[in-house]
Order: C-alpha cells, then sequence, then structure tokens
C-alpha cells in the first residue's frame, strides 16, 4: 500500500522459497520499522478429484496454500507481539463446505482454518488476533490459472448466479473491504473468526 508520496515496497519472488520468505519479513521491518498487519492472500487452485490428483499437485497445493502461510505467520509474530497487530489469512468458503473436483484445494482452505483458529488461541494471550475472510467465487484470474479455459470460466461465473445467494459471484474489492475490516480497530473483539464473504454461499444445500 502506497502512503503520500513514499514508494511502497515490493519484494519479488516465489513463496516456495524460505529464503525469500524469511528476506521478506526482514525487508518489510528493516523500511518501516515495524509490522502490524500480516495478510496471507497468496494462494493457487488446481482441479481435480481424489481418482486423477497427483502427489505433485497436493504437494504444491499444500505447499503455497498451508506451509508459506505458516513459515510466514512465525517469522512475523515477534514483530506482531510488539506492535499488538493483527493477521488476516485469506481462506475460501472451499474451507467451510465440500465441493467435487478440487480435492487438494479444499483440504488446504479447511487446513487454512483450523490454523487461524489455532493460532488466534496461541496469540489471544499476547494481544494478536487472528482472523480469515472465506470468499466465494470472486472475479479474479484464480480459476483461469487453476486450468480453466476462458469458455469454461465464462459458464463458471454464469452457474455462480445459482450458486451464490445473492445471485452473482463477488468482486475483489468486496473481499479487499473485509480483509481491511477484520485488520482494522473495527474488529478489536474478534479473533479466531472465519468470515464467509460468499454471497451466501457457505449456507445453501442442493435440493
Amino acid at each position: 500500500m502506497q502512503t503520500g508520496d513514499e514508494e511502497p515496497l515490493l519484494v519479488v519472488g516465489e513463496l516456495r522459497d524460505s529464503s525469500y520468505r524469511e528476506n521478506l519479513v526482514e525487508r518489510t521491518v528493516e523500511k518501516y520499522g515495524k509490522l502490524d498487519i500480516l495478510v496471507n492472500n497468496a494462494g493457487i487452485i488446481s482441479l481435480g478429484s481424489i481418482e486423477n490428483s497427483t502427489l505433485e499437485n497436493y504437494d504444491t497445493m499444500m505447499d503455497v496454500n498451508v506451509r508459506s502461510v505458516f513459515h510466514l505467520t512465525s517469522l512475523a509474530v515477534p514483530h506482531l507481539i510488539d506492535t499488538r497487530g493483527n493477521i488476516v489469512n485469506v481462506s475460501s468458503v472451499n474451507g467451510i463446505r465440500a465441493f467435487a473436483g478440487v480435492l487438494s484445494y479444499c483440504m488446504s482452505k479447511a487446513a487454512l482454518d483450523q490454523f487461524t483458529r489455532c493460532a488466534a488461541l496461541d496469540l489471544a494471550p499476547k494481544g494478536v488476533r487472528v482472523n480469515s475472510v472465506n470468499p466465494g467465487v470472486t472475479i479474479t484470474e484464480l480459476q483461469k490459472r487453476g486450468g480453466l479455459s476462458d469458455e469454461a470460466y465464462a459458464n463458471f461465473l454464469e452457474r455462480s448466479k445459482m450458486t451464490h445467494a445473492l445471485g452473482r459471484p463477488g468482486e475483489a474489492g468486496e473481499i479487499a473491504e473485509s480483509i481491511a475490516f477484520l485488520a482494522s480497530d473495527a474488529s478489536s473483539f474478534i479473533t479466531g473468526a472465519t468470515l464467509p464473504v460468499d454471497g451466501g454461499r457457505h449456507a445453501m444445500c442442493p435440493r
């Protein structure tokens, strides 16, 4: 985030590389002198069921969506304790509900939700809050990067009008607003929460 005329700090690298994660935290604290908020937002998705998912696919999914979050958080925690800061993890409705054809992704987000709750209890005595947002289908490049063609993605968004109670997919800005809320003092009495920001999809059941 850019503040005034100050240039934002950009640290480019491979999130699966532990040395990059260490450098990311070190350079951030070096530049700003402290760390107030950690948003674990990076994530990937890919298609695959128990019948056709590979172990390599599973390992990559868990490495990016869970292991990197665990490590980044552990690196950030001493600084967040100093500032009584907080953590917001970006999970998914797939962590709350089961969906066919995206097994490894669902597992990774369920693990992230449990990580959120456990870390919240660990850090509550230190005054550090930990929460997550759980988006539904959101208009980004995530699904196309995960293997959907342009046509399949268009059909996916059209179907989202029926799979979300509010009749549409979400916008990235709506997720960002929810993250900002959980990161702000407006949510000072909230920790260990997994907040669905999914147009009601988590509450729906097929009939």
